[in-house]
């Protein structure tokens, strides 16, 4: 389920035209970085300020090498996710997606529901993450 918000963009040069759909690909294309269980290769989805509020730890990753530990333990579990309720808000350069997804992990068959927020700015070239939080939803603990 797909709930949308437009906060419309203003008619300058400067601002890049963007969907609904083109967001909802940024995820997919975050997903796909996990599924090479590359650290380096999820990371490059990140601008280098970004911060990262991840699943399963209490520390804020604050640096690209921070982001890049993390995700090296996170990707031993082989996750994936996917979108089972999603809210995309476009601005002026920049957008939000935030929502309910559920993480299969691979190497055990566990599925954990949980919420997530995506942010997201373009740089002139790319859409990447201005940050992420992502935590388990309370019912499940």
């Amino acid at each position: 389920m797909t709930l949308k918000t437009n906060l419309n963009c203003h008619e300058t040069e400067h601002c890049k035209k963007t969907s609904e759909q083109e967001i909802a690909a940024l995820f997919d294309r975050w997903n796909q970085s996990l599924q090479t269980g590359d650290p380096r290769k999820v990371v490059e989805n990140f601008t280098v300020d970004a911060i990262l509020l991840p699943t399963y730890s209490n520390k804020p990753c604050l640096t690209p090498k921070d982001k890049e530990s993390y995700f090296y333990h996170f990707l031993k579990k082989g996750p994936s996710g996917k979108v089972d309720l999603r809210h995309i808000e476009i601005g002026h350069n920049v957008a939000v997606d935030v929502g309910l997804y559920t993480l299969t992990f691979a190497t055990t068959g566990e599925k954990v529901s949980a919420r997530y927020t995506f942010t997201y700015r373009w740089n002139g070239s790319e859409w990447l993450i201005t940050s992420l939080h992502s935590s388990v939803m309370p019912e499940c603990h």
